[in-house]
């Protein structure tokens, strides 16, 4: 029998095309993005000119090359899109019905739990504004009924949210990295078969605002670890299913950890939009303390782009929210008080390059629930940056004090805190007290 020959692949020509990228250029660009996940590829011109002419790339390649067109065009591309359709890169997509985001969720904690490399890429610059738009824009649907082999009732949803408290508590305590494939385990062995269980319209509500909080809870633990392409897929399917169950507050919530993130990679307008999105939700849901939040997060937005008048208008809204009446405030913004509050000024501060102010902030976050370990770390760590330029002896104080609840966590943006630090101390490394934190320092982070 003759063998079909293989059809050109039109879509990935079409891409290239349109983003103007020769041939080389896809193959350094792939080679590259694999680098940055511990992959060695080999790929040059001749290979591209194959995958054009049909040859398909083994996995998680399709997905390297999806996300180099997505950085290319400033837009989404999946892997189908490229004409090399992968399941697994629709985890990085807002589903755009309940019913396919079940299926989505449940593939992404089942890849996750396996540490398939297909989910643990870089971070996606197209994925956020995507998602959000297609949030903002899609038509309310009918409450979730579904039909399936387990009958889902009020304990199961009790249950989920009882092991969401405990691994939140746990999660501040000792960082996500101890914690977090222990999660993953839960969401795929007991709570994706819920998800495709028997439940009314009102129980399925319930469900997938419980769901949507521990697959937040998750993707806030990869952000902790630095993984930032997994966290992405997390935070995104959560909002899917914060849209499902229609609960505004948790899609604010949702919404502002995003903008969280994209602050930290530096992605600071990035995190303005997110910002503003949750702002919209938080309004709807009529949470002051939430829009408080999600001000606060607009102006760390604007402070990473060297913006203060932008940063002061948005921390006197949020100052302003935070001080008006939420006479029932949803229990997963409990961490929301004085303090926190404080501790989200100084880091506007900090990136504005105001270390005097930055102090003043930071020494009253310190007013916090001792409970909340990693979150104290941090606001150690800023208070001790912003001492380090002008009173080392200070800085190394307060940064000993942040070590000995460092040799505690495993939390990689800790230990980037930590790095700040020793970098902004390198003027004074002959000083005998900051020679002495150094070698501490040394002891946690080699190099």
């Amino acid at each position: 029998m003759a063998r079909t020959p293989k059809q050109p692949n039109v879509q990935l020509v079409e891409l290239l095309d349109e983003a103007g990228m020769p041939a080389k250029g896809l193959a350094r660009r792939v080679v590259d993005r694999g680098r940055e996940q511990g992959l060695s590829l080999s790929y040059d011109h001749n290979s591209v000119r194959r995958w054009m002419s049909g040859e398909r790339p083994q996995r998680p390649v399709p997905g390297i090359i999806a996300a180099v067109l997505s950085e290319a065009l400033g837009r989404l591309v999946l892997p189908e899109d490229c004409g090399l359709p992968d399941d697994e890169a629709r985890t990085l997509e807002f589903p755009l019905s309940w019913t396919t985001g079940i299926t989505t969720v449940g593939q992404l904690y089942r890849a996750d739990g396996e540490r398939r490399r297909d989910v643990l890429g870089g971070y996606s610059t197209a994925a956020y504004p995507s998602a959000t738009v297609r949030w903002l824009t899609q038509p309310p649907a009918s409450g979730p009924a579904h039909r399936g082999r387990i009958r889902v009732g009020r304990p199961e949803i009790s249950a989920i949210r009882q092991m969401t408290r405990a691994f939140r508590d746990l999660d501040n305590r000792v960082g996500g990295g101890r914690i977090r494939s222990t999660v993953v385990q839960y969401l795929d062995a007991n709570v994706a078969p819920l998800l495709r269980g028997s439940y009314t319209e009102e129980v399925g509500r319930d469900l997938f605002s419980a769901a949507a909080e521990l697959t937040k809870a998750v993707g806030w633990m990869a952000y902790d670890c630095e993984e930032h392409g997994l966290a992405q897929r997390y935070l995104i399917q959560a909002l899917r299913m914060a849209q499902t169950s229609g609960d505004d507050g948790l899609c604010a919530e949702i919404l502002a950890a995003m903008g969280h993130q994209a602050t930290y990679i530096g992605r600071s307008a990035e995190a303005v939009d997110l910002a503003r999105a949750a702002q919209s939700a938080a309004h709807r849901a009529g949470h002051p303390a939430l829009a408080a939040e999600c001000h606060l997060i607009e102006a760390h937005g604007h402070a990473g782009l060297s913006d203060p008048r932008a940063t002061s208008r948005s921390l006197r809204a949020g100052v302003k929210a935070f001080e008006a009446d939420d006479p029932s405030p949803p229990e997963w913004l409990a961490y929301f008080d004085n303090a926190y509050l404080a501790a989200k000024v100084a880091h506007c501060f900090l990136a504005l390059g105001n270390d005097a102010q930055t102090a003043v902030y930071a020494e009253q976050s310190l007013k916090m629930n001792t409970d909340y370990v990693r979150g104290r770390t941090f606001n150690l760590l800023m208070l001790a940056t912003a001492h380090a330029t002008d009173e080392p002896e200070e800085a190394v104080r307060v940064g000993g004090v942040a070590l000995n609840l460092v040799e505690g966590l495993q939390s990689q943006r800790v230990l980037s805190y930590l790095r700040r630090l020793r970098h902004r101390l390198r003027p004074h490394e002959n000083l005998p007290e900051v020679e002495e934190f150094t070698a501490r320092v040394r002891e946690v982070i080699p190099g």
